[in-house]
């Protein structure tokens, strides 16, 4: 065991606002729908109209809990963590067509969602599906951000999931969800398994709860 996470330094949100507005927006294909993504809470709560869904594979990015979440899943005084897509190995998720008369409100709406503080990259990723390879957009974690973790043990990772409780609701929700949507395409993700495990393991131990 590693003991207690680090603390947090307090950052500056209104800085960060409008870092994130300044990030620009990628390239839609005009009038065609296009793909979005999904490896987090977009699996099981798109929040926007979608055409069709497919399970994907990308390669080269791996689903991991590196982002520090004081809004969604936080607060600035006890943060949880969000799921990013960081460099390395290939991650399973689900891509969502997007239609293409709706595509300035989805990107809106992705935008609103995503890219409030510009944690996240927006990146065009080349993704394999059961259909056919496809291109979707995705939103990939940048490592210079205030927000990035950088690579934390499991064990402090397990502690500021147990700990993070914000306006969607506990972080330990989105973590057993996001492994529920998997499983229920029949993927077993190791790293969300033993999390699950080791945040079990603190809440048994009386770490304060969510």
């Amino acid at each position: 065991m590693h003991g207690s996470p680090p603390p947090v330094r307090s950052l500056d949100y209104d800085a960060l606002r409008a870092y994130g507005a300044t990030r620009p927006r990628p390239e839609l294909p005009e009038g065609e729908n296009f793909w979005v993504f999904g490896y987090g809470s977009l699996m099981w709560n798109p929040g926007f109209p979608h055409l069709a869904v497919r399970q994907a594979l990308l390669y080269g990015y791996h689903r991991r809990f590196c982002v520090y979440s004081h809004r969604y899943r936080g607060t600035p005084e006890r943060p949880g963590l969000v799921l990013g897509l960081d460099r390395g190995g290939a991650c399973h998720g689900m891509a969502f067509l997007a239609p293409a008369a709706e595509s300035a409100a989805v990107m809106d709406y992705l935008w609103d969602r995503e890219m409030t503080t510009g944690v996240y990259r927006p990146r065009w990723l080349a993704l394999r599906t059961p259909e056919g390879p496809i291109a979707a957009l995705g939103f990939v974690v940048d490592p210079r951000h205030p927000q990035y973790t950088g690579r934390m043990p499991d064990d402090w990772v397990a502690r500021l999931i147990v700990q993070g409780r914000g306006h969607r609701g506990p972080c330990s929700e989105y973590l057993t969800e996001t492994d529920r949507h998997l499983r229920a395409l029949g993927i077993v993700d190791r790293s969300l398994a033993r999390l699950i495990h080791l945040v079990d393991a603190n809440c048994a131990e009386g770490a304060p709860p969510a």
